[in-house]
């Protein structure tokens, strides 16, 4: 199994991996140049999107600046929006559904390292994948970290930090994230 198959699948990799340093290479020149684009370069903007995610339908939109670690590790549905300075660390899957809204300043973490400290010395890393359902509203600030999922129409409240998976129909919010009501309350 490669590096790149075990980093996906869950299990400890090595991500000074030659595979990965250079898809990781690949990842910083595309955002380099996406994040160089002007207004008026929204083809180029779209193109460039292309080569650098996993794929995506219908009509995305993300805003300057953009960053990621590996950008082949990401999916989204259609009509996804996300606002300026959004990091997402795509060692494992980030699936965002339809129509989702992204704003300012959040931050997707699937990478993480283990607790013990002598396989932190390794340098041994590993990541949980992150599922975004359909018409989230992910607000300013949040941080998502590895292995979360949100369920369709849910809402997290700015400066969130999402430590646990969030049912569909409902708004959390708070650090730890919680659930404070449904969404038809």
């Amino acid at each position: 199994m490669t590096e790149r198959e075990k980093m996906i699948s869950g299990e400890f990799y090595d991500a000074g991996d030659k595979e990965l340093r250079e898809l990781r290479k690949n990842a910083r020149r595309l955002t380099r140049l996406f994040n160089n684009t002007t207004e008026e370069e929204g083809s180029t903007k779209k193109e460039i999107l292309k080569e650098l995610l996993g794929g995506f339908q219908g009509r995305l939109t993300v805003e300057l600046p953009f960053a990621c670690d590996y950008g082949v590790n990401i999916h989204m549905g259609k009509d996804v929006f996300i606002n300026f300075d959004c990091v997402i660390l795509d060692c494992a899957p980030v699936n965002i559904g339809d129509n989702v809204l992204i704003a300012p300043n959040v931050r997707l973490y699937t990478a993480t390292h283990p607790i013990e400290p002598n396989l932190r010395k390794e340098g041994v890393e590993y990541a949980k994948p992150i599922n975004i359902g359909n018409n989230v509203w992910i607000g300013g600030g949040v941080i998502i970290t590895p292995g979360v999922t949100i369920g369709d129409n849910s809402v997290i409240g700015a400066g969130s930090v999402v430590t646990k998976d969030i049912p569909s129909n409902v708004v959390a919010v708070g650090n730890p994230c919680r659930v404070i009501k449904s969404v038809t309350e």
